[in-house]
């Protein structure tokens, strides 16, 4: 019954500090700005100025019909760095000093800041996929199988909001989470199918592109979007020929290790 009592209350605290996070971005316009801003720039700039020179080749399909999911996981996962910002932020500004002051959940803290950014990536996504619809890129599953790959966007995001909670719970300061982030994600959206065909890798990069899960979750987000050509050869590795499966794998392993790491680290920061 206790268990039962604590488990109610870290919900009912998580709520209010996902509010107050979310309230928090609606307060400062800026930040909502920029993240709509973002993805409309990602879109425009691979449909208009690298979608001319690759065409079909190696995708079988309309270039832009290929890109659009691997932007849609390029930029939530570029995204996911915003909650180690500010994470990093209300540590260093003393917010969290505040919180600790208060009778709630130490848990409710890292739970609200992952939960809010959801909804963060929700408006991503709608603005890309509309911007997208305007380039050319159309959704030819169900409507069924299109919001599941948008929630398997979604869930492997916010896996990715655990790991950049980490960072920020070990670093502690805003510009260093940005940084040592940047370093990470940049070469593992990049080194993927995310915006070519990973047959167009040299060996060593093709590999690690194909067990990459950026790729798995773009290759899902392709098929479940019905972008892909069933006469396009399909690269032997396992994680490309079934993605769904490979990338739930990746989630499972990513929340399992980082959600109780980032609140044992926040617990200790707390305590500081």
């Amino acid at each position: 019954m206790a268990a039962m009592t604590a488990f109610s209350e870290a919900v009912s605290d998580s709520a209010v500090i996902t509010r107050r996070n979310l309230r928090k971005i609606l307060r400062v316009p800026d930040v909502l700005v920029f993240t709509t801003l973002s993805p409309i720039m990602f879109v425009l700039l691979f449909a208009y100025v690298f979608g001319g020179a690759i065409g079909t080749q190696d995708t079988g399909i309309d270039y832009r019909e290929f890109l659009i999911a691997g932007v849609f996981v390029q930029t939530v996962v570029f995204g996911a760095t915003f909650t180690g910002y500010s994470l990093a932020e209300d540590l260093q500004k003393g917010i969290v000093d505040r919180f600790r002051s208060l009778p709630m959940s130490t848990s409710s803290v890292v739970v609200g800041r992952t939960v809010a950014d959801i909804g963060i990536n929700v408006v991503s996504l709608c603005v890309m996929s509309l911007t997208g619809l305007v380039v050319g890129w159309r959704i030819r599953s169900s409507v069924l199988e299109a919001i599941g790959a948008y929630l398997l966007i979604l869930l492997f995001a916010f896996a990715i909001s655990w790991i950049m909670a980490a960072v920020a719970l070990t670093v502690r300061t805003p510009e260093v989470v940005n940084n040592a982030s940047f370093v990470v994600i940049f070469p593992l959206t990049f080194i993927a199918n995310t915006f070519v065909s990973t047959s167009t890798l040299p060996g060593p990069l093709e590999t690690f592109a194909n067990w990459n899960p950026v790729s798995s979750v773009t290759q899902a987000a392709r098929e479940l979007f019905g972008n892909v050509d069933p006469q396009a050869p399909v690269a032997d590795a396992w994680s490309i020929q079934h993605p769904v499966i490979y990338t739930l794998i990746w989630v499972a392993i990513i929340l399992i290790v980082f959600v109780p790491l980032s609140i044992r680290l926040y617990q200790r920061a707390a305590s500081r």
